[in-house]
């Protein structure tokens, strides 16, 4: 099976849910409607990451589950992971960032999670931040991506 591999990245907070959710709504559905099997990989780390949740999973049960998954992919292990694990079709924890400060084993497991990637979307209003870093690592690999804070 060829899977399309999409990763997400965003701020910590999010000024324009409303703005965010329609247009990722309408990529989210293009990209299941387009590909034959679509795998979206998303951290846990911020209103970004928990929206882009929510509207893969309401894609998902508007368009079913037959062609799309949604994989979390933690950078150490997290005391309630029976939550996650009722919540998301696969859970990855990121081992190769095993015994290194978590702010920078998120770092590392966003690079990791934009090298598996064929798409990145990020949200990334500010030129700082790790959005903002996944999306350039994700141009220097290029890699294609959507930045949702420029699209109108």
């Amino acid at each position: 099976m060829n899977t399309f591999t999409v990763s997400l990245f965003g701020h910590r907070e999010i000024c324009d849910l409303r703005r965010l959710e329609q247009q990722l709504t309408r990529i989210v559905k293009a990209i299941v409607q387009e590909k034959s099997f679509v795998t979206f990989i998303i951290g846990r780390n911020g209103e970004f990451d928990e929206y882009s949740a929510s509207v893969i999973k309401q894609t998902q049960r508007q368009m079913g589950k037959g062609n799309n998954e949604i994989t979390l992919v933690l950078p150490y292990s997290v005391a309630d992971i029976e939550y996650y694990e009722k919540y998301y079709d696969n859970i990855i924890i990121y081992e190769s960032v095993c015994g290194v400060h978590p702010k920078s084993a998120i770092t590392l497991r966003n690079r990791w999670m934009v090298e598996q990637s064929d798409l990145v979307i990020v949200y990334a209003e500010r030129n700082k931040g790790g959005a903002y870093t996944a999306m350039k690592y994700a141009e220097k690999l290029n890699k294609r991506f959507i930045n949702l804070a420029t699209l109108k």
